[in-house]
C-alpha cells in the first residue's frame, strides 16, 4: 500500500529538472560514414581508372626510360598523373560539401535553427539537432580549413548553407567560425579569432544560439573571441586578445576596439600601442585617420614615444639568477600563478627523444602496407573500389592505433625504468624527472596527434585513456589541448573548444608535475587554461577565456572566471529564466534587456520558467 502511494505521488514542482544530454553516437557514425563514403568512392574509381587504364600501360609497363619522353601518349600519361590527383581531390571536396548540405538541409527542414537559448537540462528535439549539425560541419570544416586549399573554406560554408560569408573576405584558421555567422564583404578574420555562435553554459544550464553578424571591412587581429549575438558594424577593427561577450553592438566606424570585455580605444591609445611617434604621422599625413592636425600637435608636445625610446637599461639591473638560487620549498601559490607555459612549448628536447618516432612509424607503416597489399592481392577491382573509403578510413585507424600500441609498450618500459611522480623540479638537462618527463612527453605526442586530427573526433579519448588519463565516454574534448597524464575526469565533463588542460608546466627554470581532478558534470570554456594541481567541485563551471592558478581549488556548484579565476556566482543556470538576453552597446556602455524565444519542442514548453514564476520562486 505504501509502495503504491509513493508510487502515484505527483513530482515536486520546485524541483529543478536535469536530464542529462545523450550523445547519439549510432547516428553521428551513420551521418560520418555516409559523409567520408559517398565523398570517396567517386574521386577513387576516377583515379583508379586513370592508374590502371592510363598510367600503368603507358607509364610503368615501358621498359625504356627514355621512350616515356619520346612517346607523346606515355609523356601526356606521365605529366597528367598531378592533375589528375588535383582533380580528383577537388572532386572529392565538392562531394563532401554536397552530401554535408543534403543532410544540413534535411535537418533545417526538421528543426530550423534560429537566435534563441536552447535549454540543455531538458532533452529536445531543438537540442538534438543542434548537436546533430554541430557534428556534420566539422569533418568538413576540418578538411578545408586543414587541407591543401583552405580558402575554400568559404565556399563550403557558403555552399552547405551554415554560414554566409561575403567576398573578399578571409577566415585563417580556428576551432570555431562553422556555424550560424553572417560575414560580409573585403572582412579579416585573424588566426584563432574564433566567433562562436554558441555558448554553453554548465552542463545542465543552455545554450545560447545565436547568429552573429558582421559588417563590411572588419578586422580582428588575432586570437579574438566573439560571442553569440554580436552584431559588429563596418570598419570596426579589434585588437589582439579583445573579447566581446554575448549579445554586444559594436557600431565601428573605423573605431578601434580592445580588452576583455570589448571596448573601444581611442586615436592616441591606438598610436601608443602602435609605438607610432609624431614623425611618422608627419611622414603618412596622408593615410586616413592619421591626418589629425590636433592630434599630432598633442602627441609633438607630449614626446612620450621620443622618452620610452631613449629611456637607457642599466646594466646592474640584471644579475644572473644562479647568484641567488630559488628555495623550490619556500615557493608559494603566487609565485607559481604567472608567466607559465603549457609542455606541449618544449622547443629544447634532445635528438635522442625523438629517434624513438623512427622504430613506432616503421612499425606502424609495416602493419598498413600488410593491410593494403592484403586488400589488393585478389585484384577483384569491384570490390576494391566498392570499398575504397572503408579502406582509406581503416587504413588511417590502423596506423593511428598502431602508433598508440607501440608507443604505450615503449612507455610502459620508460616507467618501470623511472616512476612518474609528482612534484616541483630543475628544469635543466642532467634532471632526472625533467629529462623523464620530456622522454614521457614525445612518446605521448605521435598517437596524440594522429587519432585527435582523425575523422571521429571523440576517438581521442580511446588514446588519453591508453596513456594514462582517468576518464571514460561520457566526457569529452572539443578541439581542446590536454595533458596526457595525471589527470583525472569524472562523468559527463566537457571541455569546450580551444581549453588547455594542463597537469604540468614549465615555469622558469622549474618544471611543475601535479595531479589534476575534475569531478561530474564539470564544464571548461573555451580557450580557458588550467594549471596543475587544480580540482574543479561538482556542478561547477569555468567561464571561456579564464585561468586557474596552481593547486587552486574551486568548489562544487559554482561559476568561475577571470585571470586567475574568482568566484563569479552559483551555478543555477537551470533555474533561471531563458527568455531574457542582455544586450551590450560598446561604443554606449549601455545594457538593454530584451525578452527573446527559447527554442523548444512546444509539448515542453512549459517545464520553462516564466517571468512571474522566477518572481515567485
Amino acid at each position: 500500500m505504501n509502495e503504491e502511494s509513493e508510487e502515484s505521488e505527483p513530482p515536486n514542482q520546485n524541483e529543478v529538472l536535469k536530464e542529462e544530454v545523450k550523445l547519439q553516437y549510432d547516428l553521428y557514425i551513420s551521418i560520418f560514414a555516409l559523409i567520408f563514403y559517398c565523398s570517396w568512392v567517386i574521386p577513387g574509381i576516377c583515379f583508379f581508372w586513370y592508374f590502371l587504364q592510363v598510367f600503368i600501360p603507358n607509364v610503368l609497363n615501358i621498359n625504356n626510360l627514355l621512350v616515356i619522353f619520346i612517346n607523346l601518349k606515355s609523356l601526356i600519361s606521365f605529366l597528367l598523373m598531378p592533375l589528375v590527383l588535383i582533380g580528383c581531390y577537388l572532386l572529392r571536396l565538392f562531394l563532401l560539401g554536397l552530401i554535408t548540405k543534403i543532410l544540413w538541409k534535411i535537418s533545417e527542414k526538421v528543426s530550423p535553427s534560429k537566435s534563441a537559448i536552447i535549454p540543455r537540462n531538458i532533452r529536445s528535439r531543438a537540442a538534438n539537432y543542434y548537436h546533430h549539425r554541430s557534428f556534420m560541419i566539422k569533418y568538413g570544416k576540418n578538411i578545408f580549413t586543414k587541407g591543401v586549399f583552405p580558402w575554400l573554406s568559404n565556399w563550403f560554408y557558403n555552399f552547405v548553407g551554415s554560414n554566409k560569408i561575403g567576398t573578399g573576405t578571409t577566415l585563417e584558421e580556428s576551432v570555431g567560425n562553422d556555424k550560424f555567422i553572417e560575414i560580409l564583404n573585403n572582412c579579416y578574420i585573424g588566426v584563432n579569432s574564433t566567433l562562436a555562435s554558441h555558448v554553453t553554459e554548465g552542463i545542465f544550464g543552455n545554450i545560447s544560439y545565436f547568429k552573429i553578424k558582421v559588417g563590411n571591412n572588419v578586422t580582428t587581429a588575432a586570437m579574438n573571441q566573439i560571442g553569440p549575438g554580436t552584431e559588429i558594424y563596418d570598419n570596426s577593427f579589434l585588437f589582439p586578445f579583445a573579447a566581446a561577450t554575448k549579445h554586444n553592438v559594436v557600431k565601428g566606424g573605423k573605431n578601434f576596439y580592445f580588452g576583455t570585455p570589448l571596448r573601444k580605444i581611442f586615436r592616441k591609445k591606438v598610436m601608443r600601442y602602435l609605438r607610432v611617434s609624431p614623425k611618422d604621422l608627419e611622414i603618412n599625413d596622408n593615410i586616413e585617420g592619421y591626418a589629425d592636425k590636433k592630434l599630432l600637435k598633442k602627441v609633438k608636445s607630449e614626446k612620450k614615444t621620443e622618452n620610452l625610446v631613449k629611456a637607457p637599461f642599466k646594466k646592474e639591473e640584471f644579475k644572473d639568477l644562479n647568484e641567488n638560487p630559488i628555495d623550490i620549498n619556500k615557493l608559494t601559490k603566487q609565485d607559481l600563478a604567472v608567466d607559465f607555459t603549457t609542455s606541449s612549448a618544449i622547443s629544447r628536447v634532445n635528438a635522442k627523444f625523438l629517434a624513438v618516432y623512427l622504430p613506432i612509424f616503421w612499425v606502424a607503416g609495416l602493419l598498413v602496407s600488410i593491410f593494403w597489399y592484403w586488400y589488393l592481392v585478389d585484384q577483384n577491382w569491384i570490390a576494391i573500389l566498392a570499398f575504397l573509403p572503408v579502406a582509406i578510413f581503416a587504413s588511417i585507424y590502423f596506423f593511428g592505433l598502431a602508433c598508440l600500441l607501440f608507443s604505450k609498450l615503449l612507455l610502459i618500459l620508460v616507467n618501470l625504468i623511472h616512476k612518474p611522480k609528482e612534484g616541483i623540479f630543475k628544469a635543466e638537462i642532467g634532471d632526472t624527472d625533467f629529462e623523464f618527463w620530456m622522454l614521457r612527453t614525445e612518446l605521448k605526442k605521435l598517437p596524440l596527434w594522429f587519432i585527435r586530427n582523425s575523422p571521429l573526433p571523440w576517438t581521442d579519448v580511446l588514446a588519453l585513456r591508453a596513456l594514462g588519463i582517468n576518464m571514460d565516454f561520457s566526457s569529452h574534448l572539443n578541439d581542446a589541448w590536454c595533458d596526457p597524464e595525471f589527470i583525472k575526469f569524472g562523468r559527463k565533463n566537457l571541455i569546450g573548444q580551444g581549453a588547455t588542460i594542463m597537469s604540468s608546466m614549465v615555469l622558469g627554470k622549474y618544471l611543475l608535475i601535479q595531479n589534476l581532478i575534475f569531478d561530474d558534470y564539470v564544464m571548461i570554456g573555451g580557450h580557458s587554461t588550467i594549471s596543475p594541481g587544480t580540482i574543479i567541485g561538482k556542478e561547477s563551471m569555468v567561464a571561456a577565456i579564464s585561468t586557474t592558478t596552481y593547486n587552486q581549488i574551486l568548489d562544487p556548484g559554482w561559476i568561475y572566471f577571470g585571470n586567475p579565476v574568482i568566484k563569479l556566482k552559483e551555478n543555477k543556470y537551470a533555474e533561471q529564466r531563458r527568455d531574457v538576453i542582455v544586450k551590450m552597446d560598446v561604443d554606449e556602455e549601455k545594457k538593454i534587456k530584451v525578452i527573446h524565444e527559447v527554442n523548444i519542442d512546444e509539448d515542453k514548453k512549459d517545464l520553462i520558467k516564466t517571468e512571474e514564476e522566477v518572481k515567485k520562486s
